[in-house]
């Protein structure tokens, strides 16, 4: 691991092209695309760029493996995942240096993210056996039962902010149910979803998990597919909107997994250094709050405001800036160009329409990180709900702070959104966090602590999403219920 001084890791990888159907294939256009690293702002890699010629290349092999993958024992699939969890184990250590350096998320966090990962292939592959049907008696000489079986191929659609994690978490599912994937990376961090392709070579069989990098006409061409019935998104509510009225077409299932511009409400009876701590944790800075969970809407009783206020500023100042790839640091670079400007431009939104800029909104001083997309951890004060840094989702380390007096009124502000991925609650009083958690409009609510638990079912309400994950639910929905009746 270099150390402070040392120039960017050389990760030593060269993508070796589209993976489909247990091959490595260029374009069929020679199309490619380029990826940066938005620590240092240098060139990566080239990647091939797939078309609809090359999605349907993928979708096809994806078809033709089906026919085996899903008549194989469960067991014996139930073990291929077991296989790929330990060979992602195995190489924990530099899947998780490869999205540090191509997406610029914290390397002790990606790290973490390759824990959460195995540990999702091996929860769903013990669930396998699980997937089961139901009888019922119609009479004498009459039984009917149902069968669960899977989709056949199933289009998986994933973001930066964690890119290997998704692309390969978000297979479990479809591949316990019996089902082939066909997946797109992000194209703003797609080196480690095609290092996924390397990974599952000698494990899955041939065209059970393809995978295309490209750009949003890749994603639409995969959901426009009609031989793919069930798409699965992580993404931005527009994202999900686009790819929600492209999959009704054909009358897809579709699951989204959308943003959130989530609150945290601190009551009075809070500890103030403990409250603030959940707040700083809750926005996610190891990626930059580059995260649809993060709370990034805090609300402090007018009692404890001052308090809360100096104790979040305090330790957002304190968290280490810096290159991703080194150990100590916490906060990296925004994923991109493009990106970066959409956060400078709420940061500068919010100082324009009255908000006060506490700390932070502006680049690192190091001169060593001029040519990265860093912004430092932003906090606002004084901020009301006619704000745009209070109602629409930043994607970056930027957190807004509000006063309140009245629980019906926090209440209302908090649920007053068209998100409702998560939210937190910080209170010593169990009747109040109970009261303020039953009617919050989240589908994930935090009481006195943040963190997510494989098996807890993970989803959003109203525009954050469709259907939950993590869970036996997400199982089931990658299959499809068929209904027998038989007379003897």
């Amino acid at each position: 691991m270099p150390d402070k001084q040392s120039a960017e890791p050389d990760l030593g990888y060269s993508p070796k092209g589209l993976f489909i159907g247990g091959k490595w294939e260029e374009a069929v256009d020679g199309k490619t695309f380029a990826t940066h690293n938005p620590s240092t702002g240098r060139k990566l890699a080239d990647l091939p760029y797939a078309s609809a010629a090359d999605v349907d290349r993928a979708v096809q092999a994806a078809k033709k493996a089906h026919a085996q993958w899903h008549r194989m024992p469960i067991r014996e699939r139930a073990k291929c995942l077991e296989a790929l969890a330990r060979r992602i184990r195995e190489q924990r250590d530099y899947l998780g240096l490869m999205d540090a350096v191509d997406a610029g998320n914290a390397v002790t966090g990606m790290r973490g993210d390759m824990d959460w990962t195995a540990d999702s292939l091996d929860y769903f592959a013990g669930l396998v056996t699980e997937i089961k049907g139901e009888t019922s008696s119609q009479g004498p000489r009459h039984l009917n039962f149902t069968r669960r079986q899977p989709y056949g191929v199933v289009g998986k659609i994933n973001p930066f902010n964690h890119p290997f994690r998704f692309c390969a978490e978000k297979a479990a599912a479809p591949l316990a149910a019996g089902n082939c994937v066909v997946i797109k990376g992000s194209e703003q961090a797609p080196l480690s979803s095609l290092k996924l392709g390397e990974l599952c070579e000698g494990i899955l069989p041939p065209g059970v998990v393809n995978i295309v990098t490209g750009d949003a006409c890749t994603g639409d061409a995969l959901v426009r597919h009609p031989d793919v019935p069930r798409i699965g998104l992580v993404g931005s509510v527009e994202a999900g909107r686009k790819v929600a009225m492209a999959g009704a077409e054909s009358l897809k299932r579709v699951s989204l997994e959308l943003g959130g511009k989530n609150p945290i409400i601190i009551f009075p009876d809070a500890d103030p250094k403990a409250a603030a701590a959940a707040a700083i944790k809750g926005m996610n800075m190891n990626r930059q709050g580059q995260s649809c969970s993060s709370t990034s809407r805090v609300y402090v009783h007018e009692s404890l405001h001052q308090a809360v206020l100096a104790e979040i500023v305090r330790l957002a100042q304190a968290l280490p800036v810096g290159f991703p790839w080194i150990e100590t640091n916490e906060l990296g670079p925004i994923v991109s160009e493009k990106q970066f400007l959409r956060v400078t431009g709420y940061i500068e939104a919010g100082q324009r329409e009255g908000a006060r800029l506490v700390t932070g909104g502006t680049p690192p001083a190091a001169p060593e990180l001029r040519d990265g997309y860093f912004v430092l951890p932003t906090v606002f004060d004084g901020v009301n709900q006619g704000m745009r840094i209070a109602r629409e989702e930043i994607f970056g380390p930027v957190m807004s702070v509000f006063t309140w007096r009245d629980i019906e009124d926090v209440l209302a502000q908090a649920n007053g959104l068209s998100y409702g991925l998560t939210a937190a609650i910080v209170t010593q009083n169990l009747a109040q966090a109970m009261e303020a958690a039953e009617r919050i409009e989240a589908g994930y609510v935090w009481i006195n602590g943040n963190g997510r638990y494989l098996g807890a079912p993970y989803g959003g309400w109203k525009h954050s999403g469709l259907g939950v994950e993590e869970t036996f639910d997400e199982l089931l929905s990658y299959t499809q219920i068929k209904n027998v009746h038989m007379r003897w």
